[in-house]
């Protein structure tokens, strides 16, 4: 049977060529946008990863919970503990430690309320490969006061490098405490509204500004993003006992997790849809080929053939031609893929940022298996209802087509 099958695929070469073209479509379609989707997941989370959050974040236990009413009790008192027990761990690239503060930055004459973040500069670099400098210099270990202000601050403020501003903070025991910090650079993120807000200077200087020697997070990088939830896991199993939270990136980022959820579901739909579409398609040439070899079905079913066996038949012949079809669209999509990846489709900033990117598309395995199966199920769905009409032909009736 299945010999059978495969030479009449080949019996009416247009109608096959036809099918087969719906089918390719249909799988090409599927790996363009699945592989522009994973492109566009790959290319938010990396730079959400590298604009400030890390892979991992570490906390004083409670500090998400009730660090924003007072952040002062839920400190990091032992930084260099936390950094010891995890610099050891596989696919750790490094752990920098981190000051946040609130107050006000002032340009002598005008104040803007400011979120500000006391880091280590020479790591940060190592993180911040998203963060884009658009006038002056990153911050150096050597800038005691020196500070790197986000795009919004720097517009609302008028600021630029070697422009001076005033931050104003209130410490952890409540004082009121100034200090002048030179700007020697203004940065762009990928989210505009921590842009913003956003003053960064070096860990040293806040610790002086707040009165503190502790710090409020730690963030870890990692040399491979895969293994963050391994890492995770293995960060917690260490420090949960003694006190401290572990977040990975994902559970930090509140954004790339609705958008995710967002593309996932409309790709899911699309999938719906072009499955339908290629059905309906592939149906009415079917339809079409099982009318015309309406004497053929009567004859074999005369010479002594079951009816199931020509129900088995079409749909085994159908789903020959699905898979060819697939496999066709397979070779054809990845071509695509890697014609349009080699020229890249600009992309205009996402919501909630101000940086634009260029889109790719990716051959993600899954998509790849997912456009052949869906291929392949049309084929055969198409093929269920002509084969089951075919199969309870009276057997005088289909005769009469031969004549």
């Amino acid at each position: 049977m299945f010999k059978l099958a495969f030479r009449n695929i080949f019996r009416n070469r247009l109608r096959t060529a036809l099918t087969l073209a719906a089918i390719i479509i249909g799988v090409v379609a599927i790996i363009i946008t699945g592989g522009f989707v994973e492109d566009v997941f790959v290319q938010l989370r990396e730079s959400t990863i590298h604009s400030r959050i890390g892979h991992a974040q570490i906390f004083r236990s409670g500090y998400l919970e009730y660090g924003r009413r007072d952040p002062s009790q839920y400190m990091i008192t032992q930084p260099y503990e936390v950094a010891n027990a995890v610099q050891s761990i596989a696919h750790v690239q490094t752990i920098m430690t981190r000051v946040n503060f609130s107050g006000l930055a002032n340009n002598g004459r005008a104040d803007l309320p400011i979120i500000g973040e006391g880091i280590e500069p020479g790591k940060e670099a190592q993180l911040g490969t998203a963060t884009t400098l658009v006038a002056g210099r990153p911050l150096r270990v050597t800038d005691a006061f020196g500070a790197v202000i986000g795009e919004g601050v720097a517009a609302a403020l008028h600021l630029r490098p070697g422009s001076f501003v005033t931050l104003m903070v209130n410490t952890p025991e409540g004082a009121l405490n100034t200090f002048e910090y030179e700007v020697v650079g203004v940065f762009r993120t990928f989210s505009k509204e921590y842009d913003d807000r956003a003053v960064r200077i070096p860990l040293s200087a806040a610790q002086e500004l707040l009165f503190t020697q502790s710090v409020h997070s730690a963030v870890v990088l990692l040399d491979d993003t895969s293994a963050t939830d391994a890492v995770t896991a293995m960060i917690r199993t260490r420090l949960e006992p003694l006190g401290y939270a572990v977040k990975p990136w994902h559970e930090l980022a509140d954004f790339y997790q609705k958008t995710e959820a967002l593309y996932r579901r409309q790709f899911g739909a699309l999938q719906v849809i072009i499955l339908v579409m290629l059905v309906l398609s592939i149906a009415s040439t079917i339809n079409m080929v099982v009318y015309e070899r309406t004497g053929e079905f009567g004859t074999l079913l005369a010479l002594g053939q079951r009816r199931r066996q020509i129900f088995k038949l079409i749909l085994l012949e159908n789903a020959l031609l699905g898979l060819f079809g697939s496999l066709l669209g397979v070779v054809v999509g990845a071509a695509l893929a890697g014609i349009i990846s080699g020229i890249g489709i600009s992309m205009p900033p996402p919501p909630g940022s101000n940086v634009g990117y260029t889109a790719t598309i990716l051959l993600v395995p899954w998509v790849l298996v997912a456009a052949t199966l869906i291929g392949a199920l049309a084929a055969v769905m198409a093929a269920v209802f002509p084969a089951r009409r075919a199969s309870r032909l009276p057997v005088v009736d289909a005769l009469r087509h031969n004549i």
